[in-house]
């Protein structure tokens, strides 16, 4: 399956803006299950300076700073990405009662040299926005029985996040901690996806942020409107001799074809879609955010690269 995903952000300053350093993180990565096939990048008003790169955790990352005086910037991107299947992308009612236990995971993550899960022992540690907490280790504990499987037991926090949690945009913002989230028992999917990787942390698993789209479609006879998408926000837990795999709690899904792959890390702060310093601008400042997701059902390719 092929998707266009377009991203759109347009800021408007009070007083113009002398002088700005960006770093965004709006280019599809590619992956076991996706191939990102074009990205097209466009600055208005036009860049000083850009350049891609690839990050410490392979992602990739954009650079650019406009050095003249502006009163808005908009940081338009189109990209076009290929979804291939994965085994563990399917229905979650699946039989998931197989594989390495809990405890067992837990051993080798613990003694084994293995180079992938030397390198996923990173994601145990408390990131700026992750922190083990007793409170969080308690709310997952009883879904992860020593001799319960690993793949089972995340797919139940997956679904208890889904069922006893609120989506609600209002009650929470970037800065919230997740002892509120758990407090208040409402968020959105970052928020969520934090909390999962925050209770599995405090377990001793290791598990990551991933950052990216989800192909939304309107309700029934209604067409989907321009710029209705949203970006989106889900994680990953490492699995012992099968990888890392994916769960979604806003949807208590396993992600699939309709879910798209930005960047992933640590945490939010690791691949904030866009993020950067300006010099003046006055003392406010709109943001517009813009997101299209398109499946293009068998349409060519768009022509064109970074």
């Amino acid at each position: 399956m092929i998707y266009r995903v377009r991203h759109v952000t347009h800021y408007e300053y009070e007083k113009p803006v002398s002088l700005c350093y960006n770093m965004a993180y709006l280019l599809p990565r590619s992956t076991p299950y996706q191939n990102c096939l074009t990205s097209q990048i466009r600055i208005n008003p036009s860049q000083s300076q850009g350049r891609r790169r690839t990050d410490y955790f392979g992602n990739t990352v954009y650079h650019f700073s406009l050095e003249q005086p502006h009163s808005e910037l908009v940081v338009d991107v189109t990209s076009e990405v290929l979804i291939l299947d994965s085994k563990y992308a399917r229905n979650l009612e699946l039989d998931l009662e197989f594989g390495v236990t809990c405890g067992q995971a837990l051993v080798q993550l613990q003694q084994s040299r293995d180079p992938e899960l030397l390198e996923a022992r990173e994601f145990v540690l408390d990131s700026p926005l992750v922190r083990a907490a007793p409170e969080l280790r308690d709310y997952a504990r009883h879904s992860f029985g020593r001799d319960r499987p690993l793949l089972s037991a995340v797919r139940e926090l997956t679904r208890r996040i889904y069922t006893d949690f609120t989506y609600d945009p209002e009650s929470t913002t970037v800065a919230t901690p997740l002892s509120d989230v758990l407090k208040k028992r409402a968020g959105v999917c970052q928020d969520f996806a934090h909390l999962a990787i925050g209770c599995l942390r405090s377990l001793g698993f290791p598990a990551r942020y991933i950052s990216g789209y989800l192909e939304t479609q309107p309700p029934p006879g209604q067409e989907k409107l321009v710029g209705s998408d949203a970006s989106h926000a889900w994680f990953a837990v490492l699995l012992p001799g099968e990888g890392w795999l994916e769960f979604d709690p806003t949807n208590d899904k396993m992600p699939a074809e309709h879910h798209i792959t930005t960047a992933w890390g640590r945490d939010y702060g690791d691949v904030s879609p866009l993020k950067g310093v300006f010099f003046d601008g006055g003392e406010s400042q709109k943001l517009k955010v813009s997101v299209d997701v398109e499946n293009l059902q068998g349409q060519m390719p768009l022509a064109g690269t970074y």
